[in-house]
């Protein structure tokens, strides 16, 4: 039996096939709740800046980055080593991470959802670098759910006002090596909670996707792509038409250990007060209605979090 992969589907065609480009990408997310974007317009030389600036603050001795850990949840700032636990496991994932959010002006009406960013005075790069990189994956994310919504036969721009003021996380993370075997991996099963989730820095090895058949599928994207996913949010809106896939990043082979993973998931979330109510369209025999009740996108990210032990 062949090993199922995840063929890469061009940015290029955004532009000259948009509707091929749609039907693809969408294929990609329907089958895997995954899929890989080549040829991304995202200069490397930024990415390899900002994530040079993120390995500098974790470079820093452990009370200084203590120093920046803030009592939002883990929303913003740092969150230290073997904090973050998946849902339902025994042990603590093997990794630390740094959270910036959207900056919001001053008396705007969502600042009681979103808190204010804090900045490491100890990396000079770190928040021109940082921000930068929040705000590339924020429009990259448009033009993914922009291809989503012709997939799902909706208007182009239909999630457009779902997201443009959306509650959206930059997560810098840091798995440092793996000094021997444990019960412990570098991120357990999970699925994310977000709307979709695009990830750089997945050269490294140790990302794998739960297939249908109850196997793990490892994700090896070509160096320069970006990997995106399904999350819960858009799961629950589109009645699992596209679903939200268990993922894990397991710890590396034994040459390996010695080394480092960094990669920087941008989890773009919908507009706080956004209603997730099941799109009618994705109600088909194939996929009954499961009569959930509409849920805000801040009562549902609340829910989760609880779970994951970070509020």
């Amino acid at each position: 039996m062949t090993t199922p992969t995840i063929n890469p589907v061009s940015f290029k065609r955004f532009e000259g096939d948009f509707a091929g480009f749609s039907q693809d990408l969408g294929g990609s997310f329907a089958r895997y709740g995954f899929a890989v974007i080549s040829d991304h317009p995202l200069p490397q030389a930024r990415i390899e800046a900002a994530i040079g600036a993120a390995k500098a603050f974790f470079a820093l001795p452990d009370e200084v980055k203590r120093a920046y850990v803030v009592g939002v949840g883990g929303q913003r700032g740092y969150t230290p080593f073997g904090i973050e636990t998946a849902k339902g496991a025994e042990h603590f994932d093997l990794k630390e991470f740094w959270h910036m959010g959207r900056d919001l002006p001053a008396g705007h009406p969502f600042a009681a959802y979103m808190p204010k960013n804090v900045w490491p005075a100890e990396v000079p790069a770190f928040h021109t670098e940082i921000a930068w990189l929040f705000n590339a994956l924020d429009a990259m994310g448009r033009k993914v759910l922009e291809a989503l919504a012709a997939y799902l036969k909706l208007d182009r721009h239909f999630f457009d006002s779902t997201v443009d003021q959306g509650n959206s996380i930059l997560r810098l993370l840091h798995y440092p090596p793996i000094p021997a075997d444990g019960p412990n991996i570098r991120a357990g099963a999970h699925e994310d909670i977000n709307v979709i989730t695009l990830l750089l820095g997945a050269e490294e090895a140790g990302l794998e996707v739960l297939e249908r058949d109850g196997q793990w599928l490892a994700i090896n994207p070509p160096a320069g792509s970006l990997v995106c996913n399904i999350g819960d949010m858009l799961q629950r809106l589109t009645n699992q038409v596209l679903p939200s896939t268990t993922h894990r990043v397991v710890n590396p082979a034994p040459e390996r250990r010695g080394f480092s993973r960094y990669s920087t998931p941008f989890f773009l979330h919908f507009n706080p007060d956004y209603e997730i109510r099941t799109l009618p369209g994705c109600v088909t025999p194939e996929h009954p209605d499961r009569g959930l009740a509409p849920i805000t996108a801040d009562e549902f990210l609340k829910e989760r979090l609880r779970e994951i032990r970070l509020l």
